[in-house]
């Protein structure tokens, strides 16, 4: 082989190595391209999805205003015939912004779908019931128990929570005063909840908990349920002498005409069923206000708690879950 010719093979094989490490690069480059524009348009999408579900609860705290001023004017009542009880079905995001020229229209992205809900929070039965003092009241414990029971909870579900709320919230189960705050831990005891889907950190089954949250809520402080808008489960266990007959009369009977106070509920229940003692109620402080936002096979959930203080909405508690949908 000649000189010549293995400097030829030689510049040839250099020629090629460049021609590698060119390569290499141009492909690093591409994809932190690619990965730069995938962060740009997901912290995008997010910043706008948080914008749309922020606009959703802005919308409710207004319907709630509305509502209180009504109030205000009228007799104080919150029905399940109001405004407010009316929940948004799923609709086109693009629906709403018909009216603006400048938005963008369906064929610039995917379809946003947006739907909604208001629930008087007021409707279930208020666990912070239970930590009224130094001793469990024992009325509200038969209460729990009671619909634990019509739920087919597993026996022992009602001490589980019983014995987990006081443990994760001492200073509440001496004192019924005592304010709650977000979650925190005590000395020994467990994290505080800050919502019904937090039980589980109290030891409550994830199959427990999915047939107890629609009948119960954790609120700031002990609230009367509302008569108007609660489901015969929690009417039928919050009182002693009750029954599920009983319960469906009064939930039938208040579709005709709301009830204006708590002794119009008598003429429902047994005679020996006291309405007066504080326990219920005919309106309503706290709503729960949830918004979803479905952007293809993901949806985002915000659940927002609001404590109507006159004509103020307070947003006490917000969480919000992002979950992958099947197709």
């Amino acid at each position: 082989m000649s000189w010549r010719t293995t400097q030829r093979g030689a510049a040839l094989l250099t020629a090629m190595i460049i021609v590698t490490l060119i390569a290499s690069l141009a492909a690093g480059m591409v994809w932190q391209q690619y990965r730069a524009v995938q962060i740009e348009a997901a912290d995008r999408a997010r910043a706008q999805s948080s914008w749309i579900l922020q606009g959703a609860l802005d919308w409710a705290r207004l319907i709630l205003k509305e509502d209180a001023q009504n109030n205000s004017r009228n007799k104080a009542i919150d029905h399940l015939g109001e405004p407010w009880a009316v929940p948004l079905a799923e609709a086109r995001l693009s629906s709403f912004l018909a009216a603006d020229k400048t938005a963008a229209t369906a064929d610039e992205g995917p379809e946003a779908f947006l739907s909604g809900s208001i629930e008087d929070a007021q409707s279930r039965y208020n666990l912070r019931a239970l930590l009224g003092g130094a001793q469990v009241p024992e009325l509200e414990m038969r209460v729990l128990e009671r619909l634990c029971a019509q739920v087919n909870a597993q026996p022992g579900t009602a001490a589980v929570i019983v014995t987990g709320l006081r443990a994760a919230f001492p200073a509440a189960a001496s004192d019924a005063g005592t304010p709650a705050s977000g979650p925190t831990v005590g000395d020994s005891g467990p994290l505080q909840p800050a919502s019904i889907d937090q039980l589980t950190w109290l030891g409550l089954s994830a199959d427990t908990l999915k047939r107890l949250s629609p009948y119960v809520v954790l609120l700031p402080r002990a609230t009367p349920v509302n008569l108007n808008t609660a489901p015969r489960e929690v009417i039928a266990a919050l009182f002693d002498g009750m029954d599920l007959a009983s319960a469906e009369r009064l939930v039938q009977g208040r579709k005709g005409r709301p009830l204006q106070n708590t002794t119009e509920a008598k003429g429902f229940l047994p005679d020996a069923v006291d309405t007066g003692s504080g326990r219920a109620s005919v309106d309503s402080s706290f709503f729960i206000v949830t918004g979803r936002l479905r952007l293809d096979e993901r949806q985002l959930e915000q659940r927002s708690l609001i404590e109507r203080q006159g004509n103020n909405m307070v947003v006490l508690v917000r969480e919000r879950v992002s979950q992958l949908l099947d197709r």
